[in-house]
């Protein structure tokens, strides 16, 4: 009898670590300025500068390509665990954007356009935190 009490606590024990072990993972802050890498879309957007805000309880998001002065605003921005997703409308596209954290200070993923499926690297510019 003592035995299966023992290995009852035992096993609730171990049971209580691994799932209080699952939700003390870090959550990452998103906010500030990240550079962006595209190599396979069109010329002009291949890079540039995500900015990541927070304001009025909300995500916000606006980018910024390479050699072009206009910013672009995101939409329906959502920080999720490990993820960020946004849309943004570029050139009459609505490209939806999904990244990954891979750590605080990069991330991975895809832009989806009506043209297909981009891959996209971002790493956390850590002089700035604004476009200029």
């Amino acid at each position: 009898m003592k035995t299966k009490i023992l290995t009852f606590l035992v096993i609730s024990f171990l049971s209580v670590l691994s799932v209080s072990g699952q939700n003390s993972t870090k959550k990452i802050n998103p906010v500030g300025s990240w550079k962006f890498e595209a190599p396979y879309a069109p010329e002009g957007y291949t890079t540039g500068t995500i900015v990541i805000g927070f304001s009025e309880k909300k995500h916000t998001a606006t980018i910024a390509f390479s050699g072009l002065e206009e910013k672009l605003s995101g939409g329906n921005v959502k920080v999720e665990n490990d993820s960020l997703i946004f849309s943004v409308f570029v050139e009459g596209n609505d490209v939806v954007v999904s990244l990954k954290f891979e750590d605080s200070t990069k991330m991975s993923g895809k832009a989806v356009y009506s043209g297909g499926e981009l891959p996209l690297t971002l790493t956390k510019n850590t002089k700035s935190t604004e476009l200029k």
